[in-house]
């Protein structure tokens, strides 16, 4: 078992020697068999183990047990243990929210959170192939699209999926004697996922095909390289958050179409979740002739058409923060990808961006914290490809030597820059949307260069 993670792990470079990695545990099979796992993959030096991370939903009388329980393995291991709560029924209703996509988000923030107190470089999961075959079929009923069906990637930002290609079963029986527990709700078929496991899979199974959880996981990876084509090829006219222009859209292909409308609505809503269906009723609302106003009330946000535009605005814009500070989403929004090497215009910024690949530069001064118009980055830590775009509500990221996070709306203020200014700083982050670069004003310690010898990437931001 050991080999199947390590070579996935090396196959999707996934972890390195350096890395640190946090391991999120919940007390059941998969996570457990992660926790022996990434232990022995550090016992041979492959890897840093920094500690466990257990998020404690409420969610059932039992979840107290569980926590200690995965504290008492952490406590054996040695390992450091960080553990959050969180009441996901009232997130869930006071969000609007499913359960199942309340919990996940309040877990995922709580991911970062560890991440950054344990100062790790990547925080990994336990999902395994059973669980992408799941992802897929949950998803296709429900209907989604090309990256819906792609499903679990085995990275995404700073969560790392190593156990993507072990099934469910072989994890318990290498787990032979170690403990873990058995979360009850697992067993209620009124989850869909449950559902999914325990009914439908064993149809597939019995009256189809017995490989049919192998052939789904298949599948997945398969729509994973489509959905990395696809957006390979959006064009940058496109792109444009909170405003879409209804006759561009209409100039490309249908596929591109759809994957341009899904990315505006998962901003405007705030990441909640956006079915196959909402993207279709956007997509009639632009294809409609005329320039009557019409509009959609979908999740997390509003839709409309005016003239020859669609306005996509947040429900959650203009609330205040809890310093009081407003950090609504600006007025005037853009977005742009750039290419590596490449430069882009942002002309509401009157500036230009560029990157550029190469070797280590040395004694660039202030560039390598990025406090100054050139920022140089590690080339390993940028995942896929760049974009500029200014401010979004919630942005935060880790200035170098702070030792923490920090808002961008609190960094603009420390700085004393004028509110009429802050909506007009370029951004540079990466397919994840993790900042990479406040033109200007810093980059993100986890882009630092530490190596000499590191390829690294050039931005350099230049006033028109």
């Amino acid at each position: 078992m050991l080999s199947t993670v390590r070579a996935f792990i090396r196959r999707h470079d996934l972890i390195r020697a350096d890395t640190r990695v946090v391991a999120a545990v919940s007390g059941g099979s998969d996570s457990m068999a992660l926790l022996h796992l990434l232990h022995a993959h550090a016992a041979r030096g492959e890897m840093r183990l920094v500690g466990v991370a257990h998020f404690n939903h409420g969610l059932r009388p039992t979840a107290g047990d569980d926590e200690s329980f995965v504290a008492k393995a952490a406590s054996a291991l040695g390992l450091p243990f960080v553990v959050d709560h969180e009441d996901v029924r009232a997130r869930a209703r006071s969000e609007h929210r499913s359960l199942e996509d309340a919990g996940r988000t309040a877990r995922h923030a709580f991911f970062e959170r560890a991440r950054q107190q344990l100062d790790a470089d990547v925080v990994a999961l336990g999902h395994t192939r059973d669980d992408q075959a799941e992802t897929f079929l949950l998803r296709l009923v429900r209907g989604a699209g090309p990256r819906g069906l792609s499903g679990m990637h085995p990275r995404h930002g700073s969560i790392v999926r190593p156990l993507l290609d072990c099934r469910r079963q072989e994890l318990v029986d290498w787990l032979g004697d170690r403990p873990y527990v058995h979360d009850e709700s697992n067993d209620d078929v009124g989850i869909p996922r449950n559902r999914v496991r325990r009914e439908l899979i064993p149809l597939l199974a019995a009256r189809f095909n017995p490989a049919i959880v192998d052939v789904l996981a298949r599948e997945a990876d398969v729509l994973q390289d489509v959905w990395s084509w696809m957006e390979e090829a959006e064009g940058p006219f496109l792109v444009a958050p909170g405003r879409l222009d209804c006759e561009a859209l209409a100039r490309v292909p249908v596929a591109l179409r759809r994957l341009v409308v899904w990315r505006a609505m998962l901003r405007a809503s705030g990441g909640r979740d956006i079915s196959a269906d909402h993207v279709a009723d956007v997509l009639r609302l632009a294809e409609a002739g005329g320039a009557e106003s019409a509009s959609l009330d979908l999740p997390g946000h509003r839709v409309q058409r005016i003239g020859a535009q669609i306005v996509l605005t947040s429900k959650d814009a203009g609330r205040d923060n809890s310093s009081g500070a407003s950090d609504a989403a600006p007025a005037n929004l853009f977005e742009i990808p750039l290419s590596i090497p490449g430069e882009v215009v942002v002309p509401l910024a009157r500036c230009r961006v560029s990157a550029d690949q190469t070797a280590r530069v040395a004694d660039l001064g202030r560039a390598d914290t990025g406090n100054g118009a050139v920022a140089v980055v590690r080339r390993d830590s940028v995942h896929g490809s760049l974009v500029v775009r200014n401010r979004r509500p919630g942005d935060r990221f880790r200035p170098v030597g702070l030792g923490g996070s920090k808002k961008l709306q609190d960094l603009f203020v420390d700085r004393k820059l004028p509110r009429e200014e802050r909506d007009l700083v370029p951004i540079v982050v990466d397919e994840t949307d993790q900042i990479v670069w406040v033109a200007g004003y810093g980059i993100d310690e986890s882009f630092r260069v530490m190596d000499p010898s590191e390829a690294v990437l050039v931005l350099r931001l230049t006033r028109a």
